[in-house]
């Protein structure tokens, strides 16, 4: 080996090139971007914690029919059973084995959930755990379904998994070090070691499971604390969709991974985009600030990777996730959620009307505490059937946004508009805005505090009557809310949003036309 002397500047040089030829290989195509939903529909919902029959249920009765494209539904495995006076959310993250059994119910329950959501054109998307198993314990333990392990020791007889298939003990101390972010534990779980062909195989194992069920893909928690080579290698070996679950032959199981990048650390989304599409917490922290005042509506007019934000084909992108909602997991204070409602509903309506990524909704519980767990018997731990109104809201504690008529319409707006650009921009010069979609969709915003948004604007749309789909729906052949008149002579129509409406948003479309 012949040693050749370099200097600073050179070994500079070399660096980058290693790192530019690393991202070259992360953003090459990869085929796990597809979500395969039906060709009209474009949108997925996250339904926090629910069970897999309710899940099934909502499919039927509300998803299919509202043209929802797909269910994010919490980790299956079976989990730790954390032992306190409330049984928090996050166990369901600790785990104890790869059986399909918990919360949300078996097994059975799960394929059969996943079977009516597809014969409905529903598909379903599975958050997956492979970092790691759970945190120490006291004592040896056993999971949701029965099954002992001894954290203390690394002893998962489920999988099954012992010390030898864990990486050493330590803790991440700087997010600036890849490696440690990578090799030590995340808050305290064991890290596995998927670097060893046998972890590894157990973990296609499970995520073949899963596909053979007929789930359409996964969702990756904590892909930033695993190697990418780790990740590709077993994404590899995942087996195709199912075409009896009415896939495409051939096809590859969406892959979204947990990337919580805001700039900074030493791990950036892009190393991941090439695997699959990444989560990007920076849309929702930005969007979050726009609409909540610490920047201008009007800058809005270009939202998107000129913003540092993850480009569109690469992107899952949300206004809120269940972790930032309780303050934590990336975003930080801008982050909106349900209990801001009027702000929230409004940037909802951006993300589902603005031509970027592949958008999740979130559907929530009520919570007072960031630990609090999903509505459940106090004596058995057993999560509480999801409640529905008349009006279509939720109630037993579910707080469903989905429901939300301000929301639920703005899923049918985004489908309607689906293949069309932003046209007509408007703005104030402030935080009043309008834009187009094609010839299919108009939407105006007023965010400007203690004014009247009240002028006549250019819609972009064929002369008719059209209803608002935020203040209202089309119900019957009329106009439960505000109705819009477009005019003959350029599209043209008055647009009234007073400083004081329940909503802040006004938005009609070719399919809201009466």
């Amino acid at each position: 080996m012949v040693s050749i002397p370099c200097s600073p500047s050179r070994v500079v040089l070399v660096l980058a090139a290693v790192m530019l030829a690393a991202d070259a290989r992360a953003s090459a195509p990869s085929p796990y971007k597809d979500p395969h939903m039906l060709q009209d529909r474009s949108v997925l919902v996250h339904l926090f914690e629910w069970k897999f029959r309710d899940v099934a249920l909502e499919c039927e009765r509300f998803l299919g029919p509202y043209g929802f494209g797909g269910v994010q539904v919490s980790p299956v495995h079976e989990s730790l059973v954390v032992s306190r006076p409330f049984r928090p959310w996050w166990e369901r993250y600790q785990v104890v084995s790869y059986t399909i059994a918990g919360r949300s119910e078996d097994e059975a329950d799960f394929g059969d959930m996943v079977r009516r959501c597809n014969a409905v054109g529903v598909r379903i998307y599975v958050d997956v755990v492979l970092n790691h198993m759970t945190g120490d314990a006291p004592d040896p333990v056993r999971g949701n379904a029965g099954t002992p392990a001894d954290p203390k020791g690394r002893s998962y007889p489920g999988v099954p998994y012992n010390a030898s298939h864990f990486r050493p003990q330590c803790s991440i101390r700087d997010y600036h070090d890849a490696s440690e972010v990578r090799n030590c534990e995340l808050v305290g779980l064991h890290d596995l070691d998927m670097g060893q062909e046998y972890v590894r195989g157990k973990q296609v194992e499970f995520l073949n499971a899963l596909i053979s069920h007929g789930v359409a893909g996964f969702r990756v928690d904590a892909a930033k604390h695993m190697w990418p080579e780790d990740l590709r290698s077993i994404f590899s070996r995942l087996d195709d969709l199912k075409e009896s679950h009415g896939f495409a032959r051939n096809s590859k199981p969406l892959i979204f991974q947990e990337v919580i990048d805001l700039g900074g650390e030493g791990i950036s989304w892009s190393q991941y985009s090439g695997l699959g599409r990444v989560t990007d917490f920076k849309y929702g922290a930005e969007l979050g600030g726009a609409f909540s005042g610490s920047n201008l509506l009007k800058w809005l007019k270009t939202f998107g990777t000129s913003w540092g934000l993850v480009p569109s084909e690469d992107a899952v992108v949300f206004v809120d996730n269940h972790d930032n909602q309780r303050g934590h997991g990336g975003g930080g204070s801008t982050i909106l959620t349900y209990k801001n409602a009027r702000l929230y509903k409004m940037a909802v309506a951006f993300m589902l009307a603005w031509p970027h990524g592949l958008p999740r909704l979130m559907s929530s519980f009520h919570f007072e505490r960031a630990d609090d767990g999903p509505p459940h018997n106090p004596s058995t731990g057993n999560i509480l059937d999801v409640v529905v109104n008349e009006d279509l809201t939720c109630a037993g504690g579910w707080v469903c946004e989905h429901r939300w008529r301000q929301i639920y319409n703005m899923v049918a707006f985004r489908n309607a508009v689906e293949g069309t650009g932003v046209d007509n921009w408007w703005d104030n010069g402030s935080n009043q805005m309008a834009f187009c979609r094609g010839r299919k969709g108009f939407i105006a915003f007023n965010g400007q505090h203690g004014a009247h948004l009240k002028r006549e604007l250019t819609t972009c749309l064929p002369p008719g009557v059209y209803c608002d789909v935020i203040s209202g729906s089309l119900e019957g052949g009329r106009c439960t809310g505000k109705t819009v008149t477009v005019s003959a002579e350029g599209g043209r129509a008055r647009v009234d949003l007073a400083a004081d409406e329940e909503d802040g948003v006004l938005a009609i479309h070719v399919q809201s036309r009466l």
